[in-house]
């Protein structure tokens, strides 16, 4: 190799490593089926598929689109699950999520038996929705449901918050250490 030869070699390598890096990010994964016990960074159900999980561990957060259903048991996510437009969401069997449970504008959902970190939102949901025998870090909130909403036996270290539901909540037995207010004022 002559000398100029070398040069250009290390200023092309040179000039590569002056480059930008493109930042780190999580790794998206589709789910349209079934999926066992696994690692994932972030989950995806795309529009109008089901998704099953058992025993999945997910490092980031649960989304599930437009008409998609989520059927999941003993999973572990360490941010939020999050639905919007939402066919079905079931997060059941001792589940554990350490951010909050957001299910907006959807269908029918039910949440049982899990420790939730953060919050359960329910909001403008058509179908039937219930949160029963959860531990909730936070809030437990139902707003503008049509479906029916069901809330029994959780132990809330928030508040929980029920408004504007037609028909008006059923349940009880729940422990919550906040306030008790609107429409579930005596669950």
């Amino acid at each position: 190799m002559t000398r100029s030869t070398r040069w250009v070699a290390v200023v092309a390598l040179g000039g590569a490593m002056l480059l930008p890096m493109a930042p780190a990010s999580a790794e998206e994964r589709v789910c349209r089926g079934a999926m066992g016990a696994v690692t994932v960074d972030n989950l995806r159900v795309p529009q109008d598929a089901t998704c099953t999980l058992t025993g999945t561990f997910v490092q980031g957060t649960v989304k599930v689109e437009r008409n998609a259903t989520l059927k999941a048991f003993d999973i572990r996510v360490i941010g939020n699950v999050q639905a919007e437009n939402a066919r079905k969401v079931v997060v059941r069997e001792g589940s554990s999520v350490g951010g909050s449970v957001q299910i907006v504008q959807g269908g029918a959902a039910k949440i049982v038996g899990n420790k939730i970190g953060g919050d359960i939102l329910f909001d403008e949901q058509d179908g039937a929705v219930a949160a029963n025998a959860n531990r909730v870090g936070g809030n437990l909130q139902a707003f503008q449901n049509s479906g029916g909403v069901t809330i029994r036996d959780n132990r809330i270290d928030g508040n929980l918050q029920c408004k504007a539901n037609h028909p008006a909540p059923t349940g009880g037995g729940n422990i919550v250490q906040g306030n008790k207010e609107d429409q579930c004022e005596r669950l």
